[in-house]
């Protein structure tokens, strides 16, 4: 049993942000790639524990936020045919898509139910076999391997009325995305801690590698992020002033390591292969996506249902994009707020809890 109060300490914070202010004499911009990471951050007041000139930027870390119009769309299409029946994580109920959303499609009549793990569509799909069962895969590494594991067990158990739609995405090749943005001043990686227990903190060796970006694996708790934010300055300094070479280190070694979990990994391997994908509000991203392989293409609910979902039409003065890339800030928005809030979202970043407005509506206004 581990004792969060030890990730806690006052004292020791405050140890950390003496050391960090040290640290961060030059203006510094670090982007956090992971929503738990995200609310932790204004939860817990870190940003103004720490000096002005060190930013701590919001990257695209909520699966919601950068799921695009065209899939929630797609989503919405599925869930108004007859004979259907959607589930879903409750985060995407509420997601606007151009017209419409589940909650909406919900209350018109559409059957679209929410569950805790996919593992309960299986048990719907069972017991309900003139239905097409279709559960909305949306997710990044820490999800996905679940939602494989029940496409396996729906072919061993010889379930044919359950399919997935495909809406995963993969965080790695974002993150190289995001370090070869031309004009970027972005000088370090808090890489997620959820996604890296599967991936393990090797898969951003690359990034490190190749673009001399450094990169820390941070747990959630205060003095975990304090700690990653410590030693990703320690690095930023070596690399702008003594010519060092940027390199990946696990803050959070009590979750995650090296390699990760590798029979995860098998099972994502086995289920799926590697696509380009559409994030919402910045575009195409190569080999971010998963697909289904040919072995499981059977549980692929685009292939076994096609609908029409009209051209995707966004809300007029949303810049989630801009939040999500570290151009701008939620209070940076000129809906935050006023137009757009938890209650009444405009955008995906104040629906999902883990979204940057959200975090930033209820902690940081």
């Amino acid at each position: 049993m581990i004792d969060l109060e030890a990730f806690r300490s006052e004292p020791a914070a405050r140890a950390l942000v003496s050391r960090i202010e040290l640290l961060a004499a030059e203006p510094v911009s670090l982007m956090e790639v992971c929503g738990t990471h995200t609310v932790a951050i204004s939860r817990f007041g870190l940003r103004s524990m720490l000096p002005p000139h060190l930013r701590l930027l919001s990257g695209p870390g909520c699966p919601v936020c950068v799921t695009p119009l065209s899939e929630i769309d797609h989503a919405i299409a599925v869930a108004r045919e007859p004979g259907v029946v959607v589930t879903t994580f409750g985060d995407m109920m509420r997601v606007p898509g151009s017209s419409s959303s589940l909650e909406a499609e919900r209350a018109e009549g559409a059957d679209v139910r929410i569950v805790y793990s996919p593992l309960e569509s299986l048990d719907v799909a069972e017991s309900e076999p003139d239905s097409e069962v279709v559960f909305i895969g949306v997710g990044f590494e820490t999800t996905s391997p679940t939602i494989a594991a029940s496409v396996v067990e729906a072919k061993r158990r010889g379930i044919r009325n359950y399919s997935v739609l495909p809406f995963f995405k993969t965080v790695p090749n974002a993150l190289d995305m995001l370090a070869a943005l031309p004009g970027r001043a972005l000088d370090g990686f808090i890489c997620p801690g959820h996604a890296s227990v599967i991936i393990g903190a090797g898969a951003y060796e690359p990034i490190a590698r190749e673009r001399n970006m450094p990169c820390v694996v941070v747990g959630f708790e205060p003095l975990d992020i304090l700690a990653g934010v410590a030693m990703l300055l320690d690095q930023v300094k070596a690399v702008r002033n003594e010519g060092a070479s940027a390199r990946v280190e696990n803050q959070y070694a009590r979750a995650v390591t090296r390699e990760g979990n590798t029979a995860a990994q098998a099972l994502l391997a086995d289920v799926f292969v590697e696509c380009d994908s559409e994030w919402r509000e910045i575009g195409v991203i190569p080999s971010s996506g998963l697909a289904f392989s040919d072995r499981y293409a059977e549980f692929d609910a685009r292939k076994r249902i096609e609908v029409e979902a009209p051209a995707p039409a966004g809300a007029s003065g949303c810049i989630c994009g801009e939040i999500m890339l570290g151009l701008k800030l939620p209070t940076d928005c000129p809906l935050f707020a006023g137009r757009c809030t938890p209650r009444d979202p405009v955008g995906p970043c104040m629906v999902s809890t883990e979204g940057s407005c959200a975090a930033f509506y209820k902690y940081e206004r």
